[in-house]
């Protein structure tokens, strides 16, 4: 049993029981101000009883004893913490001005009007503690006062903010007031326009809604600044612990409320919330099994965006139970929308009244778009693939319904072959076939073409393929370089003639053996493409001695073998594209890295591999 507030002036004459504790105290000094008492003195005067129980009194025994005080006539200390259990107190002991002038509810009605309600952090302090009084502070309409206080201040003009908010996000020195060039003389502090956010979120999720619907309410406050808003409350109330919550099994009834809330709130413009913020946010759905609509909504909006993700926002891993590591199914529904987009023709149509009405699509996707698109969705094949689990028929799904968009090389769609290539070493002929051939050859960089040549895991066609259309590359460059210049021995061999054997071949169309009908380059073959690259690179061309009109025949006759060297050789071309049943590739145990990783210098420097006895 506890005892609070024992008046011992006079003999007491009443006990107010609020559970467990017990006020003695005076008839008179609370009778002249609570309406409530005196009926209920009153009824326990019949039933001779001294007690009176208000356990159902808002605030408890700590607001009852503020009341009693300033019956009493003592002084009263509200704060921003205790004012609004008093208020919902008095209105529970019918402390009005018919009872007494300037009783204690117009009183507190007063100081939240002149000072709680003006007050930045003291209106979140007052809302914060709503919850434990409803229903008593939503029908004194206190929440309405403090939410419109909120959402007042925060619609703003920042220039315009007096008074102290939390903020810690690092500030630029110009929003210090501090640069290089300072001359002593302090500026003031540039206010950030989202000044607000972070002390909102210290709100519970259904206060915060109604906060945030009622600053959108005003229209003062940008898009972008309210996407702000509900990216920094995400981090609060949902992504900070979520992996771990559901890995530890905890109770996310919080969490589903907070992603509901988030995702009502998610203002409509483009731009607004970034593709990342909207990418971790379809992570936390799957991590908290949302409903499909949700997911199909998060999904088109990120297709409309999808240029502005990163390799890390679409590594979204798989739910439990699944062999893959990674989440594919969803990305490819991402770029799914996003290719809608690239194809659309720049008209929209729309059912009105029966009638298919065609309008113009202001949100066509541009070019710039695309290539992002292209190189993001090539970095993240490549980090996929070194899942061993992830099934080949989805990578290449992935990567042909990106077949249209640009590219300026196709350096990334072979890292990622490589990289599939290094972890899945049991594919087959066939399907090496299937993944190589998402790439062209002719649209990859003289580094990555180097790390091909190099590479033992490619097929030997595909490296065939690799050292052809460089060589080509070479000496169209070359010619159009400079025009004085030979073709190198290597590359004139393989030239073709006028009746389209090649110079110096050592083997004739007459002489053609086995391997030749089957379409198989033979060993002689790729050490002379090998070895023509490696003469291109090092610069080693042979050039002619003389310069004097008795050479002109000669000079005229390198150009015109230049010209030639633009041209395919047939033999190699049968060779190429034959693609006999019976040919077979030996596989290599050694391995290489990716362009990206490999030093060019390093490649140059490296001997040609072990030619291989057949191809695939």
């Amino acid at each position: 049993m506890l005892f609070r507030f024992v008046a011992t002036e006079l003999a007491t004459d009443i006990v107010i029981s609020i559970g467990d504790v017990k006020f003695y105290l005076h008839k008179f000094p609370l009778l002249s101000k609570s309406s409530r008492l005196q009926r209920l003195v009153a009824s326990s005067s019949e039933e001779k009883n001294d007690e009176v129980d208000i356990s159902d009194i808002p605030g408890g025994p700590s607001a009852f004893e503020v009341c009693a005080k300033f019956c009493y006539g003592m002084v009263v200390t509200l704060n921003a913490y205790n004012v609004l259990a008093a208020r919902c107190a008095a209105e529970y002991l019918e402390m009005f001005e018919t009872i007494d002038k300037g009783n204690m509810i117009y009183k507190i009605d007063v100081f939240l009007t002149s000072s709680v309600f003006r007050s930045w952090k003291d209106s979140i302090i007052v809302l914060q503690s709503t919850k434990s009084l409803l229903p008593w502070s939503e029908n004194l309409k206190v929440v309405n006062h403090c939410i419109d206080s909120i959402a007042s201040k925060a619609s703003i003009d920042p220039s315009e903010v007096e008074w102290s908010y939390t903020y810690n996000r690092k500030k630029l020195s110009s929003e210090n007031g501090i640069d290089s060039n300072w001359n002593g003389v302090r500026k003031q502090q540039i206010v950030p326009s989202d000044w607000w956010v972070e002390d909102l979120c210290e709100l519970e999720v259904d206060l915060y809604k109604r906060v945030i619907m009622a600053i959108k309410g005003k229209g003062r406050t940008p898009a972008i600044v309210i996407g702000e808003a509900l990216r920094a409350y995400a981090y609060r109330r949902l992504l900070g612990s979520l992996e771990d919550a559901v890995s530890n099994g905890v109770d996310c009834t919080k969490r589903r409320s907070a992603f509901d809330c988030i995702l009502y709130l998610l203002p409509a413009e483009e731009g607004s919330v970034s593709c990342g913020f909207l990418l971790k946010l379809l992570r936390a759905a799957c991590l908290l099994e949302s409903g499909e609509s949700q997911r199909c909504n998060l999904i088109k909006r990120i297709g409309t965006q999808l240029d502005g993700a990163s390799v890390p926002d679409l590594l979204i891993p798989t739910a439990t139970g699944e062999n893959s590591v990674y989440n594919i199914d969803l990305v490819m529904a991402i770029v799914e929308e996003f290719m809608l987009l690239s194809i659309d023709n720049g008209k929209a149509k729309f059912q009105e009244d029966e009638e298919i009405v065609e309008v113009e699509n202001l949100s066509s996707v541009s070019s710039t778009s695309k290539l992002a698109v292209a190189k993001l969705i090539d970095g993240y094949l490549a980090e996929i693939a070194k899942d061993p689990n992830l099934p080949l028929h989805k990578l290449i799904t992935l990567a042909e319904m990106m077949s249209s968009l640009p590219r300026p090389t196709h350096d990334g769609l072979y890292r990622a072959i490589d990289m599939y290539l290094k972890e899945h070493p049991s594919l087959s002929k066939s399907e090496k076939k299937k993944l190589c051939g998402l790439m062209d050859c002719k649209q990859l960089s003289q580094d990555a073409c180097m790390h091909a040549v190099q590479n033992e895991r490619l097929p030997l066609r595909v490296v065939v393929q690799v050292l052809f259309f460089e060589q080509i590359r070479a000496s169209v460059a070359s010619a159009r370089g400079d025009p004085s210049a030979e073709i190198p021995s290597a590359v004139r061999s393989l030239l073709p003639r006028e009746n389209g054997n090649s110079i110096g071949s050592s083997r004739s169309a007459a002489t053609t053996t086995t391997e030749d009908e089957c379409g198989v380059p033979t060993s002689s073959d790729i050490n002379s493409l090998r070895s023509m690259r490696l003469a291109n690179n090092s610069g080693g061309s042979e050039r002619s001695s003389g310069s004097s009109d008795a050479n002109k025949n000669g000079d005229d006759k390198s150009a015109t073998g230049k010209a030639k060297g633009m041209l395919m050789p047939k033999k190699i071309l049968s060779k190429l594209w034959s693609g006999k049943s019976n040919a077979c590739e030996n596989s290599s145990s050694e391995t290489s890295e990716s362009p990206g990783s490999v030093n060019p210098e390093d490649v140059k420097s490296t001997q040609s591999r072990i030619t291989r006895s057949s191809v695939s």
